[in-house]
């Protein structure tokens, strides 16, 4: 026992630390400040606070080291980084032991102490120690929940899944999908809706009359899939929309904070999103070229999360073997992640290192991360992956999501969601559907990671990966996820002649 509690200090000492080299990494890129023997004492001080979840401390040495190296910018970059982390790692682990044990008595009724030492030693219930402190994942109860259902199937190999009312409607329209599909690859079954989108910036996050800046997601109208999109009003009513060339694209308006008032950003939109089916008895004898320009830009490494490390590498091998076909390939790692990763809630991205290698370390993840690990074994494989995300907008289960599409060379861009997995079919068409196919209801926004806005943000983004919920900020910098809220509306239109 007192192994097993080495060895998760052990695991969560080593992600800080690569936490903290990839910000000091990110900031030796901004400047090339030469450092001296003063310099590196305090930096590897504050560093190693930061390590240890020491955050008050970390305030306190950025706060006095401030008036003393105000003229080294990677240094001072470094210190804002670090407070900025600290911030948000907080935010994410806001629970103490009595709140956790509270969610954990109204999900299991009674528990024992040590099966709830057992799950912190497994790090199923995830927690960190802060300022000395045990503060637990704010969805640690639950996603424990998640990860023991899990097991018990794992365990009981016979135990069929009951298909729940959701499961049932994509299985219905996974059926209709299928049966409309020919061999042109083309959209089916569009769904017109009309969709209110509200940002919300709380009351007094900024002083009064200064200019709040906001990106809000806005679809793109390059794909196929997507289609008729049409602005119908925004308030403010001045506004950008960002160009359909750019791989996260935006609507970006802007507005004076008012004392005592929250600070209101709305758009509505109409637009028409369709299903795509691909038949892999078309996809298996398709290849992937690699001498052709898609090859090169959607099987390399991409900073910092598709990265090819030794685990990434062990895992694909295992997992795919031998196999050459892009087909098999895809196949076999979905099959995997399907089968060993379940659906959990997820840190916020930006203080996860490297997010595939969190996902195989704790064998769980929610939609953007199953993708990214799903993209690095595929690309590693020698398979073109690029990132889809946005909204999806089924009646009932409208949320933020990611997926992603695989290049065929004789199809092209097929796209599939490895969170949605594998269905409760007996059907193993209908079982496979999201492995080669997508629904209706998606709002995309995103074709790329990490992509930049225009107008361009001046400050770190609250999520620098994805871009689902909007960015906000002000001349006195970035406002994170905590300083406003979100809201999504969606009105269904009748279909095209009805």
């Amino acid at each position: 026992m007192r192994r097993k509690r080495s060895s998760v200090a052990n695991h969560k000492n080593k992600f800080m630390r690569r936490l903290i080299v990839t910000l000091f990494c990110s900031v030796v890129l901004l400047s090339g400040c030469v450092t001296h023997p003063d310099r590196e004492a305090v930096t590897e001080r504050i560093e190693s606070e930061f390590a240890r979840g020491n955050f008050s401390e970390v305030t306190h040495l950025a706060d006095s080291l401030r008036g003393v190296f105000r003229d080294d910018t990677l240094l001072m970059t470094l210190l804002d980084s670090l407070q900025d982390q600290s911030m948000r790692i907080r935010h994410d682990f806001s629970l103490s032991e009595t709140d956790v044990q509270e969610q954990l008595r109204t999900i299991f009724k009674e528990f024992r102490p040590e099966e709830q030492q057992q799950w912190e030693n497994l790090n199923w219930l995830e927690y960190r120690n802060i300022d000395g402190e045990k503060r637990y994942f704010r969805r640690a109860a639950s996603n424990l929940k998640r990860i023991l259902d899990h097991q018990t199937l794992l365990k009981d190999h016979e135990k069929i899944l009951t298909p729940d009312d959701f499961d049932l409607f994509k299985m219905d329209h996974a059926a209709a999908v299928i049966c409309s599909a020919g061999d042109a690859h083309s959209p089916l079954i569009p769904v017109p809706m009309k969709l209110k989108y509200t940002l919300s910036v709380n009351a007094d996050a900024i002083p009064t009359g200064e200019i709040i800046r906001c990106w809000m997601p806005w679809p793109r109208e390059v794909h196929p899939r997507q289609k008729e999109v049409r602005l119908i009003r925004t308030s403010p009513e001045k506004h950008f929309i960002a160009p359909d060339t750019l791989m996260q694209r935006s609507l970006y308006m802007e507005q004076p904070a008012v004392a005592g008032q929250p600070t209101l950003f709305e758009m509505e939109f109409s637009f028409t999103p369709s299903a795509h089916y691909s038949d892999p008895q078309v996809l298996v004898v398709s290849t992937c070229d690699k001498n052709s320009g898609v090859y090169a830009a959607y099987t390399g490494e991409q900073k910092p999360h598709i990265l090819f490390s030794e685990k990434i590498k062990e895992l694909a091998d295992r997992v795919v073997g031998s196999e050459q076909e892009p087909l098999k390939i895809v196949q076999a790692i979905f099959n995997w992640i399907d089968t060993n990763i379940p659906w959990a809630g997820a840190l916020e991205y930006s203080t996860i290192p490297n997010i595939p290698e969190y996902v195989i370390d704790n064998r769980r993840g929610d939609c953007g991360m199953k993708t990214l690990l799903f993209m690095t074994l595929a690309r590693y494989r020698g398979v073109p992956v690029k990132w889809q995300s946005g909204w999806m907008l089924h009646p009932g289960k409208v949320n933020l999501h990611d997926w992603c599409e695989v290049w065929f060379d004789q199809v092209g861009w097929v796209p599939l969601d490895i969170s949605f997995g594998r269905l409760p079919s007996d059907n193993p068409v209908i079982r496979d559907f999201y492995m080669t196919g997508i629904d209706s209801w998606r709002l995309i926004v995103n074709d790329n990671i990490g992509a930049p806005f225009v107008p361009g943000k001046k400050f770190p983004r609250s999520e620098p990966n994805d871009f689902q919920r909007g960015e906000v900020e002000w001349s006195g910098g970035n406002l994170y996820f905590d300083k406003w809220d979100y809201h999504m509306e969606v009105d269904y239109l009748p279909p095209p002649g009805k």
